[in-house]
């Protein structure tokens, strides 16, 4: 009953979190493997997406009520990211993903550096792409962090709104509404994976998607309210605990 309710508020923090500049899985996946060492990895991954598809899902529905975001450019980026998210778990199964643990925390590093040194960025939408080529760099940006989600995966829906920020000129808030579309897509390529292989606890998972879904109700209701500027903030501390927690998987665990 202890352990219910720990999953349950780590979940619910995940929530709020994720719903706001991604980095859910900080909190969430730790909690399951801490609390229920006994349990194959992949089934506590399988049911991790599990209960994140819906509080994701939830957040993306939220946002979108209030910010509009280019359908024609999300839905194929959305279709890449499925598709290559799932070569990116069924390949998991296959190869270890340790020289690229080994590599994020650099790569991390690079990315607080430029959104700490560029104090305007995020702050303004401007888009500098439109039409066709729109599009395909949505759908290469779906396809690489796609597959990166599936073969590995923390800190997905940041780098997601990096790119969106730092290549398509959008702002933070908008770059969270795509973010969050792009991410259900990766979450249910994972999901069907972890399904169909039986690797997904669906009553636990359940029972963590209903507090999920509270907690990304309320992440996305913040990140609404308070605009850009919270959200920029939210980032930069989301991608410092991912430098610390995949520092600390890849060299010292």
């Amino acid at each position: 009953m202890i352990d219910m309710l720990l999953l349950g508020g780590a979940a619910f923090f995940a929530g709020f979190v994720d719903a706001i500049v991604g980095g859910g899985g900080l909190v969430q996946v730790p909690a399951l493997f801490s609390l229920m060492p006994g349990t194959a990895p992949a089934t506590l991954l399988g049911t991790n997406k599990f209960a994140g598809i819906w509080g994701t899902g939830v957040a993306a529905k939220n946002y979108l009520r209030k910010v509009r975001i280019r359908w024609e450019m999300a839905l194929p980026s959305a279709f890449a990211a499925f598709v290559f998210a799932f070569a990116g778990a069924y390949l998991v199964t296959h190869v270890s993903p340790d020289q690229l643990r080994k590599a994020l925390p650099f790569v991390l590093v690079g990315v607080a550096i430029y959104t700490f040194k560029k104090k305007e960025f995020g702050a303004l939408d401007k888009p500098v792409f439109s039409g066709r080529k729109e599009i395909l760099l949505g759908m290469l940006v779906g396809a690489a962090i796609g597959f990166y989600d599936g073969f590995f995966g923390p800190g997905t829906g940041s780098f997601f709104m990096f790119l969106f920020v730092r290549f398509f000129g959008y702002d933070f808030l908008r770059a969270s509404a795509v973010a969050k579309v792009l991410n259900v897509a990766c979450n249910a390529a994972a999901l069907s994976w972890f399904g169909f292989s039986g690797h997904v606890l669906w009553m636990l998972g359940a029972t963590m998607a209903v507090c999920q879904v509270g907690g990304s109700l309320m992440g996305s209701h913040m990140a609404i309210k308070h605009g850009t500027g919270f959200v920029r903030k939210m980032f930069l501390f989301v991608v410092v605990a991912l430098i610390c927690k995949t520092t600390y998987d890849g060299f010292l665990k």
